[in-house]
């Protein structure tokens, strides 16, 4: 059955998800976007035309039009800053909400949105598309099967050099925000329990077109003892990592390596005697599913299953929120200089 969707925010960031609702073949026929809104109309009617959304609503004001499309979805692909009140309108015209990244611009703000998805019966998810890429499924697939044995430590390295527009202080610390919502979720992937404090040693970069937070180090340490590090930089010249980031996770047998793009390393101890124990080469799985290797598209096909299984999808806000927890411990430490219990 082809579900219905309104669309808000109809920025550069909206072409990705057009693209894989109308272009991904298992999105194929399953979503019928029947409204743009932008705050600009001309910006939503650009959209519309440049995906052929051919008798589709347009229009600047949200609440109008849900009101009059009574759609089944709202993908929220606002500014963070709107984002909470895009979402609460959605949840309130009896929409599932699928948000852009980050969830909420503060962690009460993402309480609220928790609370109310769940007070009127609604799936609220986020696009955390890192997650179904085939590399993070691979490695999770090896974890679970305690490949490495029990993991103890895990590592990730973003490092890239991007010259954005000089951000003032306030905006800096949200640029340290965006350093940590798809990658600090991947320590809660792949870490297993939740976090519970961590620790942001404040790095200032000296790079004269950022003002304020274009790196960070982050120290995070999980209920099962797991110690997740983060080191992430907006202005590292030369030598960038993948955008999907270098990782190391280490296991009480071996560890695994990641460059974030196709090289895998992963090696176990295969002997038990020497002050140098032999290692031995073991082959990371492909993807169990690769239905769920797509990005975008995989998100949005998980949150269409959810909402026809009644169950709440992996990316659902309820566990998005312990991501952005992390993050706002982050900024906290960074400006106390000491460790930050991590509270959900």
């Amino acid at each position: 059955m082809t579900k219905t969707a309104v669309l808000a925010g109809c920025g550069a960031m909206s072409k990705g998800w057009l693209k894989a609702v109308l272009e991904a073949p298992k999105l194929a026929g399953r979503v019928e976007v029947v409204g743009p809104v932008d705050l600009d109309p001309a910006v939503a009617q650009a959209r519309a035309d440049e995906f052929r959304l051919s008798g589709a609503a347009i229009g600047s004001d949200l609440d109008a039009m849900l009101a009059q499309t009574k759609p089944d979805l709202l993908f929220d692909v606002v500014v963070p800053v709107a984002r909470h009140d895009v979402v609460a309108t959605g949840l309130k015209h009896g929409c599932h909400v699928l948000s852009e990244k980050p969830m909420a611009t503060s962690l009460a703000a993402g309480h609220d949105t928790v609370a109310l998805a769940r007070q009127v019966g609604r799936v609220h998810a986020v696009v955390q598309n890192r997650r179904f890429i085939s590399g993070v499924r691979r490695i999770r697939q090896l974890l679970g099967e305690r490949g490495a044995g029990a993991i103890d430590g895990a590592a990730l390295r973003f490092l890239h050099r991007r010259a954005f527009r000089r951000l003032p202080r306030a905006d800096g610390e949200c640029a340290a925000a965006r350093h940590g919502d798809p990658y600090a979720g991947c320590g809660a992937v792949h870490g297993g329990q939740d976090a519970a404090g961590g620790l942001l040693p404040r790095n200032q970069s000296a790079r004269l077109w950022y003002g304020h937070g274009a790196a960070a180090n982050a120290i995070f340490e999980f209920s099962d003892d797991v110690v997740f590090t983060y080191r992430g930089s907006w202005a590292a010249e030369g030598a960038n990592t993948s955008w999907e980031s270098a990782r190391r996770f280490v296991g009480t047998k071996g560890s695994l390596l990641w460059d974030g793009e196709d090289s895998f390393e992963a090696k176990v101890v295969a002997g038990d005697s020497g002050f140098l124990r032999e290692l031995t080469a073991i082959e990371v799985p492909e993807p169990a599913d690769l239905a769920q290797t797509h990005g975008h598209a995989s998100v949005i096909a998980e949150f269409l299953a959810a909402i026809a299984e009644n169950r709440q999808p992996e990316t659902a806000g309820s566990d998005n929120i312990k991501s952005l927890a992390m993050v706002f411990a982050a900024i906290e430490s960074a400006g106390t200089r000491q460790r930050v219990t991590i509270a959900v």
